[in-house]
């Protein structure tokens, strides 16, 4: 893998990481607020503070495992020595 290749591998890895940031805010904006006027209990708690917490816990997990599967990528970042140069 090239410089150029593993610069543009790390510039998607850290495009999709910020996206799967902004996708967890929004849910749990909704998990939370959104909720917030729904009647029901959960473990004694209303709706919305599960959903707040420990969902939101359970849907970033989610989100991890997601990009670990499809958006990263195991590489070396170590410099690859050109062929033909001698240090």
């Amino acid at each position: 893998m090239t410089e150029w290749e593993k610069y543009q591998q790390i510039r998607r890895e850290a495009a999709f990481t910020g996206l799967a940031l902004l996708v967890l805010i929004l849910f749990w904006c909704w998990a939370g607020f959104g909720l917030s006027d729904v009647q029901v209990e959960l473990f004694g708690l209303p709706l919305w503070a599960v959903t707040s917490s420990i969902g939101v816990w359970l849907f970033a997990i989610v989100l991890v495992r997601v990009l670990l599967k499809f958006v990263f990528r195991d590489m070396s970042l170590e410099q690859e020595k050109e062929a033909g140069s001698h240090e």
